[in-house]
């Protein structure tokens, strides 16, 4: 339903904004088309890339989370082979985005080229490599990093090795004097930025603050309700002044509204938060679903912690014996809550969804919630081709949602997490 004229919601309200905003609260299709992509991609405006596989690569489990099960070839089709709809940039972290937004991101193109002419900077120390890859891909066409490592030149000396050649295209895309075109597996493939974007769009020009405007009402879509950090994060723009600024035109116009978010507070006062005009409160979320960390909904961990209460942090890089949830562990989404999360991790060659840990989360109702939990699991088990599915005993919420599955059509297994064999050997 549309938003009435309140300048309040309450902190549920925003949730059910923001969900909807991302598209959660429409219903999922029968079959995945290519269409239903796009449509999703028109949403989220980013698609953030990453390449950690040990569950599914995070870049595929937005559609999953929206569309539900889906054939992850129709995202390689649409995203990764140099199509025309999309291209990588750093439209948040390193993402997928429409080509037509090539020229907002002029201003941060820009910014690397001042970056880079400035004395003792790392492409001013290494012309000659740039001045090689540049003329490698002119004469070449695209090319793969890896295809430049046995044509490097043989001559000895501080300024070459392979490295820097891989340094170097990673610094001319930055600048946008190059373009991804594509990927081989999941390796870039490179070529000159005229080569790949339109030139109707390569040659536009947008102002600063033209292109923060258009950035932040996109972001403010995208989000439903949102504070200014929530809406300088969305596209990483790390200028609040700017945003502030933007966001002050956009209510000018009529697209954005203040409003008072109760719950959303900071030292007992209220955070200023705006309203989209194209959102919407829907009554309920009916939706279980798998979020990867880098989900939009969850990855600005502030916004996460006000509007969740999930207190996230990714424990890849943490030691394994200091970890407190697991090594990738995904929120669960039931409804407007997180209630849950889950480690997961797909053992391909035995064909099994390995649950190395599920926690609850402070809003899980467990006896209800297993049951939602074991859905989404079962779901993403069936999507990944996985037959079986093996729960360990580590995390306050693996016998409960065990016992859920055991009540589905799915083979069930336990199995034990290193960390409980430690757990054990230190209790005795």
């Amino acid at each position: 339903m549309k938003i009435g004229s309140s300048a309040s919601l309450s902190a549920g309200e925003a949730r059910r904004i923001a969900l909807a905003a991302q598209g959660f609260s429409r219903r999922m299709p029968e079959a995945v088309a290519v269409r239903h992509l796009h449509r999703t991609m028109d949403r989220l405006g980013v698609l953030q890339i990453d390449s950690v596989n040990v569950f599914a690569r995070s870049h595929y489990m937005p559609m999953f989370s929206r569309l539900g099960s889906y054939d992850p070839a129709l995202l390689d089709r649409a995203f990764l082979s140099g199509t025309r709809h999309y291209v990588e940039y750093l439209a948040h972290e390193a993402a997928f985005m429409p080509v037509e937004d090539w020229a907002l991101w002029g201003f941060r193109m820009s910014a690397w080229r001042r970056r880079a002419s400035e004395p003792g900077s790392w492409m001013h120390a290494n012309a000659r490599t740039l001045d090689w890859v540049r003329a490698q891909l002119r004469e070449r066409g695209t090319l793969r990093p890896s295809d430049l490592r046995d044509d490097a030149p043989r001559e000895r000396g501080p300024w070459w090795d392979w490295d820097a050649a891989k340094s170097a295209l990673e610094h001319l895309w930055r600048c946008g004097e190059v373009a991804i075109a594509g990927r081989a597996g999941f390796e870039r493939r490179y070529d000159l930025a005229e080569r790949i974007i339109p030139r109707t769009v390569l040659s536009q020009s947008v102002s600063v603050p033209d292109a923060v405007r258009e950035l932040v009402r996109r972001a403010a879509r995208s989000h439903g309700v949102a504070t200014i950090a929530d809406l300088n994060d969305y596209y990483r723009l790390r200028d609040r002044s700017a945003v502030r600024a933007a966001v002050a035109d956009l209510v000018d116009s009529g697209e954005l509204t203040p409003v008072v978010v109760r719950g959303w507070e900071r030292s007992g006062r209220s955070i200023p938060a705006w309203l989209h005009r194209d959102a919407v409160l829907p009554r309920r979320i009916e939706r279980t679903a798998l979020l990867t960390p880098f989900d939009p909904v969850v990855w600005f961990r502030d916004r996460a912690l006000r509007a969740f209460g999930l207190d996230y942090r990714i424990e890849i890089y943490v030691p394994a014996h200091k970890r407190r949830y697991g090594y990738y562990s995904l929120p669960v989404l039931v409804g407007d809550r997180i209630v849950a999360r889950a480690d997961l991790k797909a053992d391909r060659p035995a064909s099994v969804l390995r649950v190395q840990s599920i926690w609850w989360e402070p809003t899980a109702r467990p006896e209800p919630d297993a049951a939602q939990v074991a859905g989404a699991l079962a779901r993403a088990a069936s999507w990944q081709g996985l037959e079986r599915i093996s729960v360990s005993g580590w995390g306050d919420a693996t016998d409960a949602v065990a016992r859920a599955l055991g009540g589905r059509d799915v083979a069930v297994e336990r199995h034990v997490h290193p960390r409980e064999r430690r757990s054990t050997v230190t209790r005795e």
